[in-house]
């Protein structure tokens, strides 16, 4: 069934465009092209913004792309001074959420806990590829990281599958996340950007972890894995998440007329571009 237009979008993973998209990724030795690291696996990327664009500008023209498709709320990093503006200046459309390094781990624990207190903090992000030392998924680095989302109520977003930089893959292996799972029943964990080639293992730990889930960051719509969109399609309806990659290698246009050759069934539809991503945020009652 094509999407319906009625739904209020909740946006998994938003920027802002600036004078670099792309954050940069520690111990890149090939940086796919010279001003972007991931540039070599997207087709017509966002373009950069001139040094001069305010972030009031680039605020505003993010909202303006999220009026036109029906955005509501998105998810926005406040690594980003951008994000941080946005923020104070726009709460009922950005929500927070926060990369960290898991090699700093008291560094990670005071920074989340201080999110919370500043921003109202709703998730926590980590990319296990992207930091230097790598920090598999499983690690005991992570594991304070784990126990403080717990401890707050906060759901963790994480990379895996063969990460887009031309980094190593071994610390975002899916197997990984079966561990985290079993240690920590009550986190909210929500794969991101792909899990590939390990989709079918992943639809499988989902099947068996209640707290599991997948978004879709990262990943034009036509290329949604088949194991994803049949598992929403049957078992996994409240499982899978809607999220997009702008402005970090698709725009929301794309996306968006994308979106409708997507073949979820009708009642799939509201669950994935809304509702879950409203139960993983704990955004309730649903904004």
């Amino acid at each position: 069934m094509t999407r319906p237009r009625d739904v209020k979008v909740i946006d998994t993973l938003m920027g802002f465009r600036s004078t670099s998209n792309i954050p940069r990724i520690a111990g890149l030795r090939d940086r796919g092209r010279a001003d972007n690291t991931i540039g070599y696996m997207f087709k017509d990327m966002p373009a950069n913004r001139p040094g001069d664009v305010s972030d009031e500008q680039a605020i505003d023209e993010t909202l303006a792309k999220m009026d036109t498709h029906g955005i509501e709320l998105a998810l926005v990093n406040l690594t980003s001074e951008t994000a941080r503006t946005a923020l104070r200046k726009h709460p009922a459309r950005f929500a927070a959420s926060l990369g960290v390094d898991p090699n700093d781990v008291m560094g990670a624990v005071r920074a989340i806990r201080q999110a919370v207190d500043e921003y109202g903090l709703r998730a926590v992000t980590l990319f296990p590829s992207g930091v230097s030392p790598r920090v598999p998924i499983d690690d005991r680095r992570a594991y304070p990281i784990y126990a403080t989302c717990v401890e707050l109520g906060l759901p963790v977003f994480v990379a895996v599958g063969v990460p887009g930089p031309r980094v190593p893959m071994a610390a975002q292996r899916v197997e990984l996340v079966d561990q985290v799972c079993y240690d920590f029943p009550e986190l909210r964990f929500v794969m991101r950007h792909g899990a590939e080639p390990w989709v079918n293992l992943a639809v499988k730990l989902m099947l068996k972890w209640p707290n599991l889930y997948y978004s879709t960051t990262a990943f034009a719509p036509k290329h949604y894995p088949k194991a994803i969109i049949d598992y929403a399609n049957t078992r996994g309806a409240d499982k899978i998440i809607y999220g997009g990659y702008y402005p970090f290698g698709i725009e929301l246009e794309r996306t968006f007329t994308e979106l409708d050759t997507v073949p979820f069934k009708a009642d799939v539809w509201p669950k994935f571009l809304r509702h879950n991503a409203a139960t993983v945020l704990d955004l309730t009652p649903a904004r």
